[in-house]
């Protein structure tokens, strides 16, 4: 009779029985290998930061291309503001279904088939003709692609992987993004001013793909996958595949919905979206371009602020695993409405000192608001909270496409994006007073409060 073993603890215990089932759960190893060797779950946080790196690759794309798709085929903002908008809102409604996809087929199938569609959206804006097939392939296989690596795609590597750092780890995540933007905004906007746009859509199309093979050989659903505790907790087995994925996502929904933090956290997070996505990435390149100031020089600027989202997102994550998040977020929405109302008076044709202080702090606030976000959601939701933040998440990408559009016909209307500045200036003022009426879930008997 073969022995089971001691009952599975610690990081990397599994049992003998374990090991000769499944020749990927390893047997146990010596404690000084165990000390010396990272857990498994740093390395699935790289991958994931990767990954998101390369999905992230097309945001850096729309801001450049509203000016030479305007020359090239007459179409007006507002219509490319359109697209845009659909891209932002599919990527926002995607990401819960795709959390609860991820549940059912796991992550890898899930990120791949994503990655595909990013490419193939990117591929086939080349041979567009027609503003409607802009819509298609920008607004509806980018958006759907994007929108399953959405932040639920890291909500649930953080669930799975980790216990302890969730924090930090939720920060590096997200920060992926902007580290995207860092990368792709000053090659792509150097490709449309010296090789066209069509060049700079190939170029994110090739790095989407170049992403899969490393996602399907490298990435893990779950720890017990290769019998390992989450980094921080106690072995736990991996749940049983879950059906019905729409039905679950929808139920979700609705049970969240009647409780009054969703709304709140809903609301606050559209804003976020609004006054980022929306606003920033999609019209600061054109507003700058139409005070004088080159594509390249603003497109560099908003690689700036990819640059200093890194470190304050990662910093943000951080704050969140010591502070209470509620306060957090308020401070974060209220710097973010003040400096949004200086930004008129600082474009002009060249970066001057004012400028770039705005550009940095803006970059420090961009995206400081996910980490406390959904250690908010973790907190009122448990179990869901992947999935409840993905619907928090919608909500910032319709705050994002409403922006993106509405942006877009000011332009048109007034010549001008200055009533769009302040208007998202005073959305974020709002947007901190929202923050502070979030009520705290009261904490289990006997588990210690922050």
């Amino acid at each position: 009779m073969i022995s089971t073993g001691p009952k599975l603890s610690g990081v990397t215990q599994t049992t003998e029985a374990a090991a000769h089932a499944n020749p990927e759960v390893p047997g146990p190893r010596r404690p000084w290998i165990r000390r010396m060797t990272p857990h498994r779950a740093w390395f699935v946080a790289a991958v994931a930061f990767v990954t998101i790196i390369g999905g992230a690759a097309f945001n850096s794309l729309p801001g450049l291309l509203i000016d030479p798709l305007h020359e090239e085929f007459g179409w007006s903002r507002g219509e490319i503001g359109l697209a845009v908008s659909i891209d932002m809102a599919l990527y926002g409604l995607t990401a819960p279904f795709a959390a609860a996809l991820m549940d059912r087929f796991g992550m890898r199938r899930v990120v791949v088939a994503a990655l595909s569609m990013v490419a193939a959206g990117a591929l086939l804006s080349v041979w567009m003709t027609a503003s409607w097939q802009l819509m298609l392939y920008w607004g509806l296989l980018v958006g759907l692609g994007t929108g399953s690596m959405a932040l639920a795609f890291s909500a649930t590597v953080t669930n799975r992987w980790f216990v302890a750092r969730r924090g930090l780890v939720t920060g590096v995540l997200t920060a992926a993004g902007a580290s995207g933007q860092l990368v792709f905004l000053p090659l792509c906007a150097w490709i449309v001013e010296n090789h066209g746009w069509r060049p700079a859509s190939v170029t994110v199309a090739l790095a989407a793909l170049v992403v899969v093979p490393l996602v399907w050989l490298l990435l893990r659903d779950h720890p017990a996958d290769i019998g390992l505790a989450p980094y921080g907790g106690k072995f736990v087995r991996k749940p049983a595949p879950r059906t019905g994925a729409a039905k679950r996502t929808v139920a979700v929904l609705f049970a969240a919905a009647r409780t009054g933090p969703f709304w709140l956290l809903a609301g606050t997070f559209a804003i976020c979206g609004a006054s980022t996505n929306g606003l920033i990435r999609t019209h600061f390149v054109p507003s700058a371009h139409d005070h004088g100031m080159p594509i390249t020089a603003a497109a560099s600027l908003l690689a700036v602020i990819g640059l200093f989202d890194v470190i304050g997102t990662i910093a943000s994550g951080w704050l969140t695993d010591r502070f209470e998040a509620r306060r957090l977020l308020a401070v974060y929405y209220a710097l973010r409405g003040v400096s949004l109302l200086f930004l008129p008076m600082l474009m002009a044709p060249t970066v001057h000192p004012p400028m770039i202080f705005f550009i940095v702090f803006y970059g420090l606030d961009w995206v400081a608001t996910v980490p406390p976000t959904l250690a908010l959601c973790r907190e009122q939701y448990g179990d869901d909270s992947a999935i409840v933040f993905g619907w928090v998440l919608a909500s910032h990408q319709v705050g994002a496409a409403v922006v993106a559009f509405a942006g877009g016909v000011a332009r048109d209307v007034f010549g001008s994006y200055d009533v769009v500045w302040y208007a998202a200036g005073a959305l974020c003022a709002a947007a901190a007073l929202m923050s502070l009426v979030i009520r705290r879930k009261p904490a289990p008997v006997g588990v210690p409060t922050r």
